[in-house]
């Protein structure tokens, strides 16, 4: 296979090419759709540990895509990664930061400015990503819906119960599945073709989460699906798929971008209201 010459050009190689390759090479692309910015600065072994695959993996993977070797596939995300940047003085630290390993923050302050550097990162790579037509078609779907069902268990749970709490406040029958009892199913048991499912789960994906979309998703509800990936098991029941990736400071995931996403949705939607 000739090598790319664009990420997006590489991007589109990976998703054609995915169902044929390997498992360990299939967690490696898996990473390498998800985590464009991770790959741009982070190094060979950082990389491996993160996609759980050891570092000649890696080289395997770039060498199955035409490349000569992975640090020579990194240089496309690198070169996106610079380019999507107009401000020269931002591409100026941007070449900074990539020739250079930042020590991990220790301090309380280092850890907030690196929380608010990572956060804001997100935030770009959010807007950048989300479409005016995505968003513009989830909201029609909450809008014409006659009953709103929220499913986000564990880390995503607050995102789901916020939504719960602004469709409420916009008059919207909206219900958060929340399993109390071990009664998924059960609170779900009413959900028809006329309503919609707000389905939120983060790798590792609650398998709960995947269970109800499912059912949901044979009760012919249209669904809006926030996740973090384009290979998210709940990707395949979405109306709607917002991708969205958060910031990350070493192994603590922030949530600022989903939050940023579910409230866009909510106050699009007032403002659909009063007009």
């Amino acid at each position: 296979m000739k090598a790319a010459d664009s990420l997006s050009e590489l991007q589109e190689h990976i998703r054609h090419n995915y169902a044929d390759l390997s498992k360990r090479l299939q967690q490696v692309a898996k990473y390498i759709l998800d985590n464009s910015n991770s790959v741009a600065f982070d190094t060979v072994a950082v990389i491996a540990q993160q996609a759980e695959v050891p570092p000649s993996t890696l080289i395997r993977f770039a060498n199955a895509f035409g490349f000569s070797g992975f640090n020579d596939m990194k240089q496309l995300f690198r070169r996106n990664l610079v380019e999507e940047t107009t401000s020269y003085t931002d591409r100026a630290r941007l070449y900074k930061q990539l020739e250079s390993d930042p020590l991990p923050p220790e301090t309380p302050k280092g850890i907030l400015e690196e929380f608010v550097r990572a956060n804001c990162q997100a935030m770009n790579h959010l807007v950048s990503q989300i479409s005016e037509e995505n968003l513009q078609q989830a909201v029609d779907i909450l809008q014409r819906a006659e009953n709103i069902y929220l499913i986000g268990l564990r880390r995503s749970f607050n995102v789901a119960s916020y939504l719960t709490y602004a469709f409420r406040h916009l008059n919207k029958r909206a219900f958060l599945i929340d399993g109390l009892g071990g009664m998924f199913k059960e609170q779900l048991s009413m959900i028809g073709p006329k309503d919609a499912v707000v389905a939120i789960s983060f790798s590792p994906y609650a398998q709960e989460t995947v269970m109800l979309s499912e059912v949901a998703s044979k009760a012919g509800a249209q669904q809006i699906v926030i996740t973090d990936s384009q290979i998210s098991p709940l990707a395949s029941f979405s109306d709607v798929c917002f991708v969205v990736k958060e910031a990350k400071v070493d192994a603590f995931r922030s949530q600022s971008a989903s939050l940023c996403l579910a409230q866009t949705l909510a106050v699009s939607m007032a403002f659909e209201e009063r007009e």
